[in-house]
């Protein structure tokens, strides 16, 4: 087996430029934290809304597809995987605990999961798969099945 020196000793110090330059970017920005990992005392930037967000056919198809598993068709916390989990699904038709909610709350559990801000571990996080709009949507179709408003 003949070795050539040379193109190994290139491909180290190129290997050895890319570990070290990798994440070296001055212009960029610190990574955001999902808002129930802030540290206390910081600002957090509210979105503002440009326009109302509707709920849609759409919205409650997205509902049934995602979410209906756990909480069930109509939102009681009564899906088909309810009996499966440690923690029962919420009930979004009980206004008493969602008007304890604020929608943007609302909007983080379902973005990044139950755990990232304090609730159940089994709730995933709907982030990578649905849009921003969509989860606004959702949040708004949680208002409608409780016949509730955020505090």
């Amino acid at each position: 087996m003949i070795i050539n020196y040379k193109l190994l000793l290139t491909g180290i110090v190129y290997l050895a430029i890319l570990v070290t330059a990798c994440g070296q970017n001055e212009q960029a920005t610190p990574a955001v934290k999902p808002p129930t990992q802030q540290k206390a005392g910081e600002v957090i930037p509210q979105m503002p809304q440009l326009k109302p967000i509707q709920v849609t056919e759409d919205t409650r198809q997205t509902y049934q597809w995602y979410c209906s598993q756990c909480h069930g068709v109509k939102g009681k916390g009564d899906g088909i995987n309810a009996k499966f989990l440690t923690v029962p699904p919420r009930n979004h038709t009980k206004a008493e605990y969602l008007e304890t909610r604020t929608d943007e709350q609302l909007f983080e559990a379902i973005k990044f999961g139950g755990l990232s801000v304090g609730r159940a571990p089994c709730m995933p996080a709907w982030g990578q798969t649905l849009a921003e709009d969509t989860i606004h949507s959702l949040v708004r179709y949680i208002r409608e099945l409780c016949d509730c408003e955020a505090f």
